[in-house]
């Protein structure tokens, strides 16, 4: 007699919450790339009809996208643990981990920038810092448990470097640079040197990191060939690490005076231009030449993926950085640069939004990772 063999039952949660079951930490890049709109948009150095009103609403929306993104996150690990130990796994989704962190520290930064003005100074400290204490620790957490599953636990073959490697470093870098928005919030004395020393050696930390991965990933290219095309947007993921590092100098610089001595001071100021514009120029580099490949590979049939998103942040960190050595340098060029680059940006934010909400939609971005 054979015995007939019962299916193995599937847990209701699971059932109930199928929709996040591939929802991978990716998805937080639409929130950074949502509050980079907001925030470039705080800086830029001249206004214009509707900024103030369009940066507010995607400040709001941003805000909205974070708190959706954590709830349907916090279900993905409550219900499907077998998929998120799978992405901490994967060497192709693990590096994403770090986004988590950027966005937290990206909309605690526009609450204070843009934000103040509707829900108040005090309540829009309170939320930056919130976020930024938490960012900071999910963004320092990560650039060690990343790079340390990629050493012990991923098994990476040749020619498979990815920018997406750099995002668990790049983190630290925005902590860096939304740091000094607390500076002057902060008691005189010991309590804001060593906060904005803290934000110094986080530039380093992430800045040294970044340089010991971009060789690697350059080459990757020129041995291997150009990305496979649903990745080649991530290229632009290189900017991230440099306009955020011209941003972060800039902002140190803003704030150095009667924070630290009058000779360190002085020279973050002129750190600022000295390290900012060769970045800047390298910056302009990488970006002609992602620019490049990315037509390259829509020629060659790209669709959109939820890779596109990498043409907003990064690009956002450009704008600020532009505008910073702008204030620094008293040069239109740079003021000129950061308004082309902002106008990039948004016509980026747009193309991603529409096509992320049309996926959606019909069910594609969130189906199954098809079988090879």
């Amino acid at each position: 007699m054979v015995t007939a063999v019962q299916p193995r039952s599937v847990p209701a949660s699971r059932v109930r919450f199928a929709a996040v079951r591939h929802l991978g930490p990716h998805w937080y890049a639409s929130v950074m790339g949502t509050a980079i709109v907001a925030n470039a948009g705080a800086t830029l150095p001249v206004g214009f009809p509707g900024l103030r009103t369009g940066r507010t609403v995607v400040w709001a929306l941003s805000c909205v996208l974070l708190l959706a993104l954590l709830t349907a996150r916090a279900l993905h690990w409550a219900h499907h643990r077998d998929r998120a130990r799978a992405h901490l796994l994967d060497p192709a989704v693990a590096p994403f981990y770090g986004c988590l962190s950027m966005a937290l520290l990206a909309v605690g930064a526009g609450t204070l920038l843009v934000g103040r003005d509707w829900i108040g100074p005090g309540a829009a400290l309170a939320v930056d810092t919130v976020l930024f204490v938490a960012g900071t620790a999910v963004g320092l957490a990560a650039a060690v448990a990343i790079p340390y599953l990629m050493v012990v636990r991923h098994r990476i073959g040749p020619g498979q470097a990815s920018p997406v490697w750099l995002l668990p470093v790049v983190a630290p870098m925005v902590s860096a640079a939304v740091g000094p928005l607390l500076v002057p919030h902060l008691p005189a004395g010991q309590v804001r040197e060593s906060f904005l020393l803290a934000c110094y050696a986080m530039f380093g930390l992430s800045l040294l990191a970044t340089l010991t991965m971009l060789p690697v990933i350059f080459a990757r290219l020129v041995t291997a060939g150009p990305l496979p095309l649903a990745l080649t947007p991530a290229l632009f993921l290189v900017l991230g690490p440099l306009g955020q590092s011209t941003t972060a100098a800039t902002k140190f610089a803003d704030v150095a005076g009667g924070v630290l001595p009058v000779p360190y001071a002085h020279g973050l100021s002129v750190f600022a231009v000295l390290y900012g514009v060769p970045v800047t120029g390298f910056a302009l580099l990488w970006l002609a030449l992602s620019v490049a490949l990315v037509v390259r590979a829509r020629r060659a049939g790209m669709g959109f993926a939820m890779t596109w998103w990498a043409f907003t942040f990064p690009v956002g960190t450009c704008v600020t950085g532009a505008e910073g050595l702008g204030r620094h340098t008293g040069l239109a060029v740079f003021d000129g640069l950061a308004l082309v680059l902002y106008a990039a940006l948004v016509a980026a934010w747009a193309v991603a939004s529409v096509c992320t909400v049309r996926g959606l939609f019909d069910g594609r971005l969130l189906a199954p990772p098809a079988r090879t």
